[in-house]
Order: structure tokens, then sequence, then C-alpha cells
């Protein structure tokens, strides 16, 4: 990046940084043996941070229902500039960035019907990092607050892409064929290797020997979402 995209699209802060580490523009980047070892330390304890701070975020802005709920926002506190009081935020930016790449703040709205917002989670209903070789249930409450529709999507902890699995497309949502309701109009999603008998349509797989996390979209997310009055279930380990 730095040797392709203008110099002035880095501000000084971090173009210092690069070149405290030899990333300098139109100047060859040749660490020595000492400075290979210790980028690649850095590498995984930034990466360790970074998932840290996923799982189980210092700010109190990230977490959707209070610190007792595993539902976190993407965007602490809505906060798309992850900026308090001229000061940036470094865990709040972290967090985000990790786990997606652009920011736009349509995506953080609060007028109903407007945009989209997002819950991640990470964590069973104990906290406990959710185990890919175990069965899981998300339950979600009857009418999901959407003018336009929700989806529930699985992605991999480590590289926060969707999951691979043997689904094409592993997500589920209001505009999936086939899923069921309960009977008082709820739903419930389950998290499995294999599907529980009879609920293969609200099953989503997942791989033994991998964590997982999912985001709840909503698009067009009506007031009882902005205003907590409806809020999903938590991640409920069932074996």
């Amino acid at each position: 990046m730095v040797q392709y995209e203008p110099i002035e699209s880095l501000d000084p802060v971090t173009r210092g940084l690069f070149a405290s580490v030899g990333i300098i523009k139109d100047q060859p980047f040749e660490p020595d043996a000492r400075m290979k070892k210790l980028l690649t330390e850095a590498v995984a304890i930034g990466n360790a941070t970074a998932r840290a701070i996923t799982f189980y975020p210092r700010n109190p802005g990230n977490y959707m229902y209070g610190e007792d709920s595993g539902w976190l926002m993407g965007y602490a506190d809505k906060n798309t500039t992850f900026t308090y009081d001229g000061a940036y935020n470094v865990d709040a930016a972290t967090l985000f960035h990790y786990n997606a790449i652009g920011v736009t703040p349509a995506m953080a709205v609060t007028r109903p019907g407007v945009g989209s917002d997002y819950g991640l989670l990470s964590i069973d209903s104990e906290k406990r990092a959710l185990d890919g070789s175990k069965t899981y249930r998300l339950t979600l409450p009857p009418n999901v607050p959407v003018k336009d529709f929700w989806a529930v999507t699985i992605y991999d902890t480590q590289t926060r892409s969707q999951l691979q699995t043997d689904e094409q497309f592993p997500t589920l949502g209001s505009q999936t064929e086939g899923l069921q309701k309960n009977a008082d109009g709820s739903y419930d999603i389950y998290f499995a290797p294999e599907p529980p008998k009879g609920k293969e349509g609200n099953w989503l797989q997942t791989i033994p020997g991998k964590s997982w996390l999912i985001l709840l979209r909503t698009y067009g997310p009506e007031q009882a979402w902005i205003d907590k009055t409806w809020r999903p279930g938590e991640i409920e380990l069932v074996e």
C-alpha cells in the first residue's frame, strides 16, 4: 500500500510507524533476520489481541444489551468514527476493522426502517467460545422488527470470512425457503456439524475443531430493534 498508493493517503503518524520498521515510500523493504523475528512475533500478538477484543471487549459501548449478554455492536456506541472527545479509541476501531473493512454511517443509523444494523455473537450464554463440534440453538422471538429482511450468517473466527462448510451459502433468514417458525412465531436456529432431526431447514453447519461466530443482520430495522424492546436470545448449548 505504501509503495502503490499516494503517500498523502497516510497521515504522518501512520507513515512514521511504518518507517520505524523500515517501510518507506520508494525504498526497498529489506528486514534483517532480527526484524523478521520481531515482526512475526508482533503479528501473532496483534492477532491474539484483536481476537480477545472481539470475544470480550472492554468498551461498554460495544455491548448491545449490557455485559450480561454476549451480543455486540460492531460500532461501539454506534460511533462510526471511533472517536471520543477528540481521541481515537483504538480498541473500538480494532474490533470493527478486525472483523470488517469499510465504514459507512448507514450501517449504524437510528431511524426506523432506514439503513441496516448488525449484532455480532461469538460466545454462548455461559460466556464460552463456540465449539464447532457441539450443537447450539439460537431463538429469535416473534416479529423480528425489520422493514426489509433479516439474516443470520456464520463466520470463521480465524479468517472472519464465512465459514467454509458443505453449504454454499452459510446463512439463514427471512428470505430462506423452508425456514420453520415455532407455534408462537419465533424461530429456532441450530448450529451443529449435523442437523438435528427434523430441523434441517433451520440448521447452519459447523466444523469440529473450529470456533465460529455469527452476525445477525437487520435491513430496515424498526423501532423495536432500535429501542431494544425486541432482542434476540443468547446462543444456548444443546449438547
